[in-house]
């Protein structure tokens, strides 16, 4: 049962074991999630049984979708490093005579979180930019009819998935926001 909790301290071994689950949303163009897809569905389970995340993508026959990689950081950056290099595939296949932009990805934040991403005067958007070599653009402005603000992601695969990395970090240290933890208690056995 899924419930949301505050993280407890779990150093005796008679206290329920916490596993942290995390949801990031992306706002992806219809190509992107055709790519990712794969012809009957194949590419979406392989990239869902390699990571072990749960990926949603949501209906629609609107340009943009929202998708949703659920799990817990180790999955979450298993099925972006598989995303990315998908996409990065993706770029390989374009004739060499089309400019190959970097890889560029859109998550959706709530905006109270921004706060957290960005860092007092910008320092930690600033250690993500250099730790990652991504670039890194959070929106001033909220998207239409939301609370939550597109955080525009850029650069090589490997970039990303250390950007990511560290935003789901940053999204863990932040725990009193209950938007993306969703914590499983899960009861210990007999030690």
């Amino acid at each position: 049962m899924n419930q949301l909790y505050q993280i407890p301290n779990t150093s005796s071994t008679n206290i329920p074991q916490v596993s942290i689950i995390l949801a990031l949303r992306l706002l992806m163009q219809g190509k992107e999630v055709g790519s990712i897809i794969g012809k009957r569905g194949d590419q979406i389970k392989s990239i869902r049984e390699e990571s072990g995340a749960k990926i949603n993508i949501s209906d629609g026959s609107s340009p943009e979708r929202i998708v949703t990689i659920t799990g817990n950081i180790d999955t979450i950056n298993k099925a972006f490093r598989l995303i990315c290099m998908k996409f990065q595939e993706d770029q390989r296949l374009l004739p060499n005579s089309i400019p190959k932009p970097p890889i560029t990805m859109r998550l959706i934040i709530p905006a109270t979180q921004c706060g957290s991403l960005i860092g007092k005067g910008g320092s930690k958007i600033k250690e993500i930019r250099e730790a990652s070599g991504a670039s890194i653009q959070v929106a001033s402005e909220m998207l239409p009819g939301s609370t939550e603000r597109a955080v525009t992601i850029s650069g090589t695969a490997n970039a990303i998935v250390i950007c990511i990395q560290q935003i789901c970090q940053i999204l863990l240290e932040v725990s009193s926001c209950l938007w993306f933890l969703l914590i499983k208690m899960n009861q210990l056995g007999p030690v």
